[in-house]
């Protein structure tokens, strides 16, 4: 009897102690997966501290784009040129920079482009020439300078101008003569003739619209031997020097004594250093491609259309318009 309780009582301690090592598995497990979750959750979980951290020490930048393309064409670094430093030598630096962009740099074209006008060509088709482009430097150096806290993108202001002119009123541009200009020269200077020949050819025909902007050097184009000109006498710092293009100035002098009986605006003149002999003293407008040259915008309110006719020794320059402007162009 003895011996079978013994046997009861050793089977039970066997059974207590199975169950006593289950029950430490079970709780080793659960506590290993319960670990295990937490470190998932704290991969999960975002390092804030690091994004704060990267966010303080990543410089500020001001991205200036171009609105046609949406390329960036110049970033800017506030910090970099004393915009927490000294706020009006930051703005010097974007003046220059918007100065840059807008008229460009030796090697680089800037955005402001002249109005090269319309020219009808010996066929009566419009041959199109390309707007006016300005960039505002003044408004980008606001918007550089606001941009500059934030580290926004900014568009570079462009303001385009078309030739205003309506195209029913071409055919009719030739009916009224409104002012007219005539010049002299020499007829065996061959080559110094060629020059104002050439020159005369580039404006006739050309259409100017009202508030349209007119630039001798943009419709003659480059004094060089690919575009025909030829050697003569010029006249440069007062002397009398040979030059490709010499007499082209007797074009663009003959041109003005025409537009300055209209009612325009000038937007760029310039005297010979010497006197002329085939306009009035006072009464020149010199050019040099590139450097100098005669331009103005049509005030008037009206089109017109310029006439340039080359004889052997003359050169006349009309200004003409339809019946339906003519009084107010006289």
């Amino acid at each position: 009897m003895n011996r079978w309780i013994a046997l009861l009582i050793i089977l039970c301690s066997i059974g207590l102690v199975g169950c006593l090592d289950k029950s430490v598995n079970e709780e080793v497990e659960t506590n290993n997966h319960e670990q295990k979750q937490q470190l998932e959750e704290e991969q999960k979980e975002p390092n804030t501290n690091n994004e704060v951290e990267e966010q303080e020490t990543k410089p500020l930048v001001v991205n200036i784009m171009d609105p046609n393309t949406s390329r960036i064409i110049k970033t800017v670094s506030p910090k970099d040129l004393g915009y927490e430093d000294d706020l009006e030598t930051y703005k010097k630096e974007i003046e220059k920079l918007a100065y840059e962009l807008a008229r460009g740099t030796e090697t680089e074209a800037g955005y402001d482009k002249r109005m090269v006008l319309d020219k009808i060509d010996e066929n009566g088709q419009v041959i199109k020439g390309s707007p006016r482009i300005i960039l505002k430097e003044d408004e980008l150096v606001d918007r550089i300078i606001e941009a500059s806290s934030t580290g926004e993108d900014v568009d570079i202001p462009l303001y385009v101008t078309e030739s205003s002119y309506d195209v029913k009123d071409i055919p009719h541009l030739e009916d009224v003569l409104i002012a007219s200009y005539t010049t002299y020269f020499d007829a065996s200077d061959v080559n110094r003739n060629k020059n104002i020949e050439i020159s005369a050819r580039a404006i006739n025909d050309v259409i100017v619209g009202s508030g349209d902007y007119f630039s001798f050097n943009e419709l003659t184009g480059p004094r060089d031997k690919a575009n025909g000109y030829q050697p003569a006498p010029e006249i440069i710092n007062k002397k009398l020097v040979m030059g490709i293009g010499g007499g082209v100035c007797q074009t663009s002098s003959t041109l003005f004594n025409v537009v300055d009986q209209l009612s325009v605006t000038y937007v760029e003149r310039n005297h010979h250093s010497l006197d002329v002999g085939y306009v009035p003293k006072g009464r020149d407008a010199t050019v040099s491609y590139g450097t100098l040259d005669f331009r103005f915008q049509n005030t008037s309110g009206a089109p017109f259309l310029i006439k340039a006719i080359f004889g052997s020794d003359f050169l006349t320059i009309e200004v003409r318009t339809s019946e339906e402007y003519r009084e107010m162009l006289e």
